[in-house]
């Protein structure tokens, strides 16, 4: 069975007992010298920390969405946030393991991701912001049918929740797909 096999993978809502492993997935996928293992790392744009317990714990905590755990043989491989917004969702802190990376994986959570939104809240659009000069990980977006919409937000620069940018020119550009 392939790692990509959406047969093998098991999705559930995070629970509290989740919250520690969590921000250690999230943060080994995009930070620091493990993230490297990946392709979906910032370390060469940001430094500092992705999330923390008590944003992983707000996301688990909040009315308005669902953070998915993705499970393969019993082991948490991935995981990804998924907010009620209208007519629209919001696709947010998703992670797989960096040695998993690249099999797959990724394609087949986004689009359950996708179909949740649709089928469980009739989600019209999904909607993501991506770091500007993600390019690669842009560019996979797209492959799978997002827009890039070329409305950028503002990097919230001097917040290190939101990490420690090793750049002056980071945005956030919304990108978006119908469902």
């Amino acid at each position: 069975m392939s790692i990509a096999d959406p047969a093998a993978l098991s999705f559930r809502t995070a629970v509290e007992a989740d919250v520690d492993e969590l921000v250690v997935l999230v943060e080994s996928a995009y930070r620091g010298d493990a993230s490297r293992a990946g392709w979906t790392t910032e370390a060469d744009y940001l430094d500092g920390q992705r999330t923390d317990v008590q944003g992983v714990r707000q996301i688990i905590d909040g009315s308005d969405g669902i953070l998915i755990v993705v499970e393969r043989a019993g082991g948490l491989v991935a995981c990804c946030h998924l907010e009620h917004r209208g007519d629209h969702a919001y696709f947010g802190m998703f992670a797989v393991r960096p040695g998993l990376q690249g099999a797959g994986l990724g394609k087949e959570i986004l689009a359950e991701a996708e179909r949740r939104a649709r089928e469980e809240w009739d989600a019209k659009e999904m909607r993501m912001t991506v770091v500007n000069v993600r390019e690669e990980l842009i560019a996979y977006y797209v492959r799978r049918g997002y827009r890039r919409t070329g409305e950028l937000s503002p990097f919230p620069y001097g917040d290190e929740r939101f990490g420690v940018p090793l750049r002056d020119d980071l945005a956030f550009e919304l990108l978006v797909k119908p469902l």
